[in-house]
């Protein structure tokens, strides 16, 4: 497929771009920083300036584009990771205009072009637990995408709004559109950087609900969503299937969650962050555990 991906040089962006070309896709990166790696065409665009979206929607990505000499190709799907990723990186207005605005101009471009597919980046942190003032609970584990999502920070309500954007641009179009609510994203080095705090001291994990996602895993979620077509507008929790922490499920609930309602059975160190859904509907199959790398724990 002819992809426009937007955020390529950011922390999951430069590793799922090379896993979409691995699969034979073409890619387009739009960012305000290049990324510098094989096979990825590059455009520097501003995505909050709408004429700047309008125009690199309908664009050639690179000069061997120019030789067929049939005219301007098509782009077969949009994904959109681009952001300011958290809070504390700009003001919480920036943060919200920003990520609001984009994803705006990304979907209302991509559709008046004639794009039927556009998967974009949403967040963990919908659920409100990540960014929360002091320690929110999960109203219920696992939580699944019908869980509440009611933030009360800049960044999660951005993605709050940007999902019933893609909901409302589906109602108009008809097209597919695939938000993902992706996990705590984790780099392969960060196993042996990271990991053994997170053994020492679970509690620094419940501000992810004790889940991640290994870039890797998030690449074959990206390519399941350009593969699978017709679903209309969805979200998807994207997740490895195990816990952060070396605790099991159940000594995870009786440490910290012991007034959380556990939804259906759950046993040994299975994610407290359902990735179900996107496993039944888009054959999503994660591959990667820390507990590869930390073979002692």
């Amino acid at each position: 497929m002819r992809i426009l991906f937007t955020g390529g040089a950011g922390k999951a962006g430069r590793h799922v771009v090379p896993y979409l070309v691995a699969q034979g896709h073409q890619v387009l990166n739009l960012d305000l920083v290049p990324l510098e790696a094989e096979g990825v065409d590059n455009l520097i665009v501003d995505l909050t300036d709408a004429g700047q979206v309008f125009s690199a929607m309908q664009s050639y990505a690179n000069f061997e584009e120019l030789e067929p000499g049939t005219g301007l190709p098509q782009f077969d799907a949009v994904v959109h990771f681009a952001a300011v990723p958290r809070i504390l990186i700009k003001p919480d207005t920036e943060t919200f205009r920003i990520n609001t605005v984009s994803t705006y101009n990304i979907m209302e471009a991509a559709l008046k072009a004639g794009i039927r597919k556009v998967i974009f980046a949403s967040s963990e942190t919908t659920y409100g637990v990540c960014f929360a003032d002091g320690h929110r609970q999960p109203e219920y584990v696992p939580v699944d995408e019908d869980h509440p999502a009611v933030p009360e920070d800049a960044y999660a309500m951005s993605k709050v709004c940007n999902e019933a954007t893609g909901r409302s641009f589906h109602a108009r179009w008809g097209a597919d559109i695939y938000g993902l609510r992706i996990n705590n994203v984790i780099e392969p080095h960060e196993y042996a950087t990271n990991f053994p705090a997170y053994v020492a001291d679970p509690a620094l994990r419940r501000r992810n609900i004790f889940a991640y996602i290994d870039v890797r895993d998030l690449g074959q979620m990206v390519d399941c969503c350009l593969k699978t077509d017709g679903l209309g507008y969805e979200v998807f929790n994207v997740s490895n299937d195990d816990l952060s922490v070396a605790l099991s499920n159940a000594e995870v609930r009786e440490r910290f969650y012991q007034d959380v309602p556990v939804k259906r059975d759950m046993q040994g160190n299975e994610t407290f962050y359902c990735n179900q859904k996107a496993k039944r509907l888009l054959g999503y199959a994660p591959k990667h555990s820390w507990r590869d790398v930390l073979i002692d724990v």
